[in-house]
């Protein structure tokens, strides 16, 4: 199984990651999302799976979860 592990800033609270890790766990190939939230930082976030899925459609996705900034 593949992993691959980048940066969310913006996420404040739980019901944040919960957002962020509910749209990326809806991603083809993701198996597993694993956040190490940082309230008002940056938080590290880790997708397990295969395939994963590409890094524009993983920015997609937290997009989708809210107001957040990726970064790989």
């Amino acid at each position: 199984m593949a992993d691959t592990t980048f940066s969310v800033s913006g996420m404040t609270c739980e019901h944040c990651s919960k957002a962020v890790s509910a749209e990326l766990g809806e991603l083809e190939g993701v198996r597993e999302v694993s956040i190490e939230l940082v309230p008002g930082g940056t938080s590290t976030v880790r997708l397990e799976g295969e395939p994963l899925p590409e890094q524009g459609a993983i920015a997609e996705a937290v997009a989708e979860a809210g107001d957040y900034t990726v970064a790989f």
